[in-house]
C-alpha cells in the first residue's frame, strides 16, 4: 500500500465506531498487512503478547485495547513488557477508544492525543 491509502484506510477506521475486539486487528489491515496474518494473529498463533487483550506482530508492533482511563498503565506495560523487546517490536499503541498513546521505539517519536486525532500523526 502506498502512503495515499493508508491514510484513506486509518482515516475510514477511526472515523467508524470503536470495536474493541476488533480495532487490532481493522488497524493492522489499514497498513496492509495481508489477510493470512490477521487471521493466523487471531487465532493467536503469531500473536507473541504478553498481555491480556494484546496483539503483538514479531518486528513491527505491539498493541492493546484497554479499559477506560486506563491508556496510560496499559501504555507503560506495553513499553516494559519483556515480550515488546524480545519480538523487537518498532511500534507501541494502547488505546481505550477515547486516547490513545504511541511510540516508535526506534526513533523515541511519542504521541498521546485524542483517539480520533491519531491518523493525523501517521504522515
Amino acid at each position: 500500500m502506498n502512503a495515499v491509502e493508508i491514510e484513506e484506510a486509518l482515516t475510514q477506521l477511526f472515523e467508524r465506531p470503536f470495536d474493541a475486539d476488533e480495532f487490532a486487528f481493522d488497524f493492522l489491515r489499514a497498513f496492509g498487512t495481508r489477510e493470512t496474518t490477521v487471521k493466523r494473529l487471531r487465532k493467536g498463533e503469531t500473536n507473541k503478547s504478553d498481555l491480556g487483550r494484546g496483539l503483538l506482530q514479531r518486528k513491527k508492533l505491539h498493541l492493546a485495547v484497554c479499559d477506560e482511563d486506563a491508556v496510560s498503565e496499559t501504555f507503560a506495560a506495553l513499553k516494559a513488557s519483556p515480550a515488546t523487546a524480545s519480538n523487537k517490536a518498532r511500534f507501541v499503541l494502547a488505546t481505550d477508544g477515547h486516547t490513545a498513546h504511541f511510540e516508535d521505539l526506534n526513533t523515541g517519536e511519542y504521541i498521546a492525543c485524542d483517539y480520533r486525532d491519531l491518523p493525523a500523526h501517521f504522515g
